[in-house]
């Protein structure tokens, strides 16, 4: 199978290109860099610039499968022109993407596959949230995840199956949240954020790509919550990366104004609280190897 895939180098997109390769796929990916050779045989690059609206048209030759993952990290200090960058990097991809395909005069592809977020849920501590959810967040992120939703569905009317995966905590050591979050607890001086009783619902990077996967090998069409089957609090993620790495938790609770000074606006990712349910991917047949918090960062921790 031929897959083309946008935003290959994030932590996502690295790990599902070792996966495909070692299933035997060819892989395309876009990207910003111009004249980019990869050196692996199965892997092409091609150039595109959601920016200015420009991409190699070349990248859909024989591509049966389009894998979306383009999007400017939220890991960084959220001002007004990168808030505006957040929104872009996903919308203007997007459409990118939809206007080459209608222009091309035929092609092969069956299926879109589009990175979402659980962000798009409304904060809630009670709430068990489905993909039948019809409430959207009123917080930034909300209002940029379901402007990308809409953006991607577009390719529906076009005859292009879209598969939605919203996507959790992804829990990895070679990068995103989890090193961030276990450096100070390495040293003595981790703590939860707040009353530490929003949830988080987090996904091993293993089970994260094998589940995009399986919407590829099952043709899965829909929204689907890349989650795993047991979130916890933000005390109980804590508590537990303290418990695997041997280390004391002994600092009181980090306060939301505090964080608030570092972090500005962004803070308010660290105290939503979505508890997110992953049983429709389950029944459609998909087996989690990482189900319990510990079981997945012991795995990632003593790798």
């Amino acid at each position: 199978m031929k897959i083309l895939i946008t935003g290959a180098t994030g932590l996502i997109g690295q790990e599902l290109i070792r996966l495909w390769i070692d299933k035997k796929h060819e892989i395309h990916y876009l990207t910003t860099r111009k004249n980019h050779k990869h050196p692996h045989p199965n892997i092409t690059s091609f150039y595109w610039n959601p920016e200015n609206g420009s991409i190699d048209s070349n990248c859909f030759d024989g591509v049966q499968v389009v894998v979306n993952l383009a999007g400017a990290s939220v890991s960084k200090r959220w001002t007004s022109s990168y808030k505006e960058k957040i929104r872009e990097s996903r919308i203007k991809g997007a459409e990118l993407l939809l206007n080459a395909i209608q222009k091309l005069p035929s092609h092969e592809i069956q299926q879109l596959i589009s990175a979402s977020a659980i962000g798009v849920y409304p904060h809630d501590l009670h709430c068990l949230y489905t993909e039948k959810e019809s409430k959207i967040a009123d917080s930034f992120l909300g209002t940029v995840v379901n402007q990308w939703e809409s953006a991607v569905q577009s390719f529906a009317k076009i005859n292009i199956p879209v598969t939605t995966v919203r996507i959790g905590l992804v829990l990895s050591n070679q990068g995103g949240a989890l090193p961030m979050t276990a450096l100070p607890i390495r040293y003595g001086v981790g703590s939860w954020f707040g009353s530490g009783q929003q949830w988080q619902s987090w996904i091993h990077i293993e089970d994260m790509v094998r589940i995009i996967d399986f919407t590829v090998v099952n043709k899965l069409e829909g929204v689907y919550n890349a989650v795993a089957p047991q979130p916890v609090t933000n005390k109980e993620f804590v508590k537990t990366i303290a418990r695997v790495l041997h280390r004391p938790l002994f600092l009181p609770p980090i306060p939301q104004f505090f964080m608030k000074l570092i972090l500005g606006e962004m803070a308010s990712v660290i105290f939503e609280s979505q508890r997110v349910s992953s049983q429709k991917i389950q029944n459609a047949g998909f087996e989690f190897h990482f189900s319990k918090l510990q079981g997945a960062l012991v795995a990632l921790f003593h790798k």
